[in-house]
C-alpha cells in the first residue's frame, strides 16, 4: 500500500521539489499551500489550503486532511519564510512573525497530527530546519532564532513520541538554490552605523547565492529520511557544513573570525 505523506507549503522551494520527487517516486503526496486554486492545476499531486499564520485554518486542518487520506505515514514541516536584515533594524513585529510562522505555525500543525500518529502508533515527523538553525550569520538573527528553536523543541518531542512508534527527524540544509531570499520580508527603515556591515553583508551573500547547490540534494536526503525506519534526528546537507558545526561546538572563537573574514572578502 502506497504511504501517504503531507508535505507543508509545497507549491514553491523545498516544499515543492520534495514533493514532486516524493511523487514521482510513487507515494500519494498531499501537499498544502496557501492559495491551493492557484497552483493545483499546475502540480500532479492534490494541494489543500493551509495558513500557518491562521488559527482557523490550522483548526479545522486535520478534519480537511483526513477527508483525503484515512491514515497519514509521514509529515514534512516545511512551510516557513525568511526575515532578512540587521537585527536592531528589524521592528518587533516583524520578528514577531517570524516566529509566528515558522516556529508556532509548524507546532501547531505538527500538534494537529499527533492525536492521529498516537492513535495509529506510527508515524515519521521529518522538519525541514536550516544549518542557521545550528550556527547563526548576521543578517539573519530572526531566521537563526526560529530554526534554532525548532532544532530544540524536536528534540525533545522524539523521546517523548518514542513509545508510539513515532520518529522525529531534523534537515538542516545550507545554501542552496531557492526562492527564499527572493520571498523574504525585510525592514525598511535602515541604521547609517550598520552600513559598511550591510555592503559586506550583500558582497558576501551574492558570492553565497552565486554558489548555492542544487536543491536536488535536500530532496534527496528528505526521501531518504522517509525510506529509512529510525532515521537519526539531525540530517545536515551541503557543503562544508559538517566543518562549520565543529567549528562552532568546539572553536567557537575561530569560527568566528572565519565568518569575519568572509564577510571582509
Amino acid at each position: 500500500m502506497k504511504q501517504n505523506i503531507l508535505v507543508t507549503g509545497a507549491s514553491s522551494g523545498f516544499g515543492l521539489l520534495v514533493a514532486g520527487e516524493l511523487h514521482r517516486k510513487g507515494y500519494n503526496v498531499i501537499g498544502t499551500s496557501r492559495n491551493p486554486e492557484k497552483v493545483q492545476a499546475l502540480l500532479p499531486f492534490k494541494i489543500i489550503a493551509l495558513d500557518l499564520d491562521s488559527e482557523e485554518s490550522i483548526n479545522t486542518f486535520s478534519d480537511r486532511l483526513f477527508k483525503e487520506v484515512s491514515k497519514l505515514d509521514v509529515l514534512i514541516n516545511n512551510a516557513g519564510f525568511l526575515v532578512a536584515g540587521i537585527a536592531e533594524e528589524i521592528p518587533i513585529e516583524l520578528g514577531r512573525k517570524q516566529f509566528e510562522t515558522n516556529f508556532w505555525g509548524t507546532i501547531k500543525v505538527t500538534n494537529a497530527i499527533l492525536p492521529h500518529f498516537r492513535k495509529q502508533k506510527f508515524g515519521k515527523i521529518i522538519t525541514l530546519g536550516s544549518i542557521v538553525g545550528l550556527v547563526s550569520f548576521p543578517n539573519a538573527a530572526y531566521y537563526a532564532a526560529s530554526k534554532h528553536a525548532l532544532e530544540g523543541y524536536f528534540k525533545a518531542l522524539r523521546y517523548e513520541l518514542n513509545d508510539f512508534n513515532v520518529r522525529v527527524a531534523m534537515i538542516q540544509p545550507a545554501a542552496f538554490k531557492t526562492n527564499i531570499i527572493d520571498n523574504s520580508a525585510s525592514p525598511l527603515a535602515k541604521i547609517e552605523d550598520y552600513n559598511s556591515l550591510r555592503t559586506k553583508i550583500e558582497k558576501f551573500s551574492n558570492e553565497l547565492v552565486k554558489n548555492a547547490g542544487d536543491p536536488i540534494i535536500v530532496a534527496e536526503k528528505v526521501i531518504q529520511v522517509v525510506q529509512t525506519d529510525k532515521p537519526k534526528f539531525r540530517n545536515i546537507v551541503g557543503k562544508g557544513t559538517s566543518t562549520l558545526i565543529n567549528l562552532q561546538h568546539f572553536a567557537y572563537g575561530f569560527l568566528e573570525k572565519n565568518i569575519l573574514k568572509q564577510l571582509d572578502k
